[in-house]
């Protein structure tokens, strides 16, 4: 669909990283398709910004692979490219293994708690098919150890990373077949709770590996 024509939706007082996050959530959520092509002008107007932060949020979001330019010529809405996602769940998948590892050991009471809540709003909203309201609290959820690992390098990797794969957990979630997520999101917390880093480490994996049959069927 075109770019939404509400006016001014980031502050002029807001620069690059507004921009960068309001496009790509645009993208990630659907309301810029794959494929749609992107003019400056009509971002500038509709983030409320001037044309500098628009182009630096286009080259950073060209760096994460949801855009493609060709100079002079146009800006696209990057197309679902199998390759890539398959890309992005390998390397995403394993940063958020390595967080368990680092931050397991001294993950307190408080951030396994935090865990089970961001679950629960997870299990609610697949409930009410509320997708966005699932992506939401999913993301609550592995930030906890991601946060709790303190490794800056890692968190940069999955905020480069993890807005591809979220343009195809959108089908997952928006299906039965996200419902086995809640049950994996359980063993990664029981695992956690029991200080086991090995067994969190494997349940990570199996619930990032969930994706991978729903590659396949994005496959011509």
């Amino acid at each position: 669909m075109p770019v939404p024509h509400d006016e001014g939706l980031v502050s002029r007082s807001l620069l690059r990283d507004n921009a960068y996050w309001a496009i790509r959530d645009a993208i990630v959520n659907g309301t810029l398709a794959p494929g749609e092509r992107l003019n400056d002008g009509d971002l500038v107007k509709w983030l409320g910004v001037s044309r500098t932060p628009v182009r630096e949020a286009l080259m950073r979001l060209e760096q994460a692979g949801l855009v493609q330019t060709k100079p002079g010529r146009y800006t696209i809405v990057s197309p679902l490219d199998v390759r890539a996602i398959r890309a992005a769940q390998a390397v995403t998948g394993a940063m958020h293994e390595l967080a368990i590892r680092e931050a397991l050991p001294n993950l307190c009471d408080g951030e396994l708690a935090a865990m089970r809540a961001a679950n629960a709003r997870f299990a609610d909203a697949l409930h009410r098919n509320d997708v966005d309201a699932a992506l939401a609290a999913d993301d609550d959820f592995h930030d906890v150890p991601a946060t709790a690992s303190a490794n800056d390098a890692l968190r940069a990797v999955l905020e480069q990373y993890t807005p591809v794969l979220r343009r195809v957990e959108r089908l997952r979630f928006a299906s039965l077949s996200g419902r086995g997520s809640v049950a994996q999101h359980d063993r990664i917390i029981e695992r956690c709770e029991a200080g086991d880093i090995e067994g969190a480490v494997a349940a990570v994996r199996v619930n990032w590996q969930t994706l991978l049959p729903l590659l396949e069927t994005l496959t011509p």
